[in-house]
């Protein structure tokens, strides 16, 4: 669900932007609330994500999570220096961290070894996922548009991410979010490296409504409809805090 998180902009010192996003499942039964925070101060960032499952998804998977990443921003991107997570599933607990080096090297580790280790030589220049879509946050501001590719590697799995445009889109109020007007929507797919199914825990396709809610160069994901390891979810912005804004989209 780590998809789901994150809002972007440019670098402002002590900025900090904070968003809530709640997600529906099968019979629009809630299944998990998702809070993010983006902390940017000069050319450095940091991307903090806590979410749990409840309801009917906690009775399948009872996960809770709590990610951080921190790295450096460049021109219209961001160039990860490190992530942990530490993940609670099923009553199994897994602390994943990842460093990333300038030269494109990585070191990544988790306390609970994949029984299929992925092979230094495929981690060269990866990103952690809360840095890939940061990344594309960044470029619909710049370019206007989703297409792009992050090869992921978060410590544990090894997985691309490939974003590509679906076209503008007018949103009207939905299920309770009192969200509505022009967005760019783009069209997630998460390719799986090796066989693993423990890799199924993320979403594995869908598409996220990017729109332009908080003032300077800022894309924010409004909605999602996301294929995942419980069925089809839809996840909806809630609450965005920060740069003078104060939204409250639902209850």
């Amino acid at each position: 669900m780590l998809a789901l998180c994150l809002i972007g902009g440019p670098a402002m010192a002590a900025d900090r932007l904070s968003m809530r996003v709640e997600v529906y499942g099968p019979l629009g039964l809630h299944v998990l609330t998702l809070n993010t925070t983006l902390e940017e101060a000069g050319d450095r960032y940091s991307i903090t994500a806590d979410y749990a499952t409840t309801g009917v998804a906690g009775l399948v998977i009872d996960q809770k999570t709590h990610a951080q990443a921190r790295g450096r921003l460049t021109a219209a991107s961001a160039e990860p220096e490190s992530f942990r997570s530490l993940t609670r599933r099923n009553g199994v607990e897994r602390q994943d961290r990842a460093d990333y080096r300038p030269d494109g090297s990585v070191e990544g580790s988790s306390t609970l070894a994949p029984p299929d280790p992925v092979p230094p030589a495929v981690l060269r220049g990866t990103v952690d996922n809360l840095t890939a879509y940061f990344r594309l946050e960044r470029q619909l501001v710049a370019k206007r548009t989703c297409a792009l590719t992050a090869a992921v590697f978060d410590g544990r799995h090894r997985y691309d991410l490939v974003f590509a445009d679906a076209g503008q889109q007018v949103l009207s109020p939905e299920n309770g979010q009192r969200m509505e007007g022009h967005t760019i929507a783009c069209r997630m797919t998460r390719r799986l490296y090796g066989a693993s199914a423990e890799q199924d825990e993320g979403a594995r396709q869908g598409t996220i409504w990017y729109a332009p809610l908080l003032p300077g160069d800022v894309m924010v994901p409004v909605r999602m409809r996301l294929e995942t390891q419980i069925g089809s979810v839809d996840a909806y912005l809630a609450e965005l805090h920060g740069r003078g804004v104060d939204l409250r989209l639902m209850e």
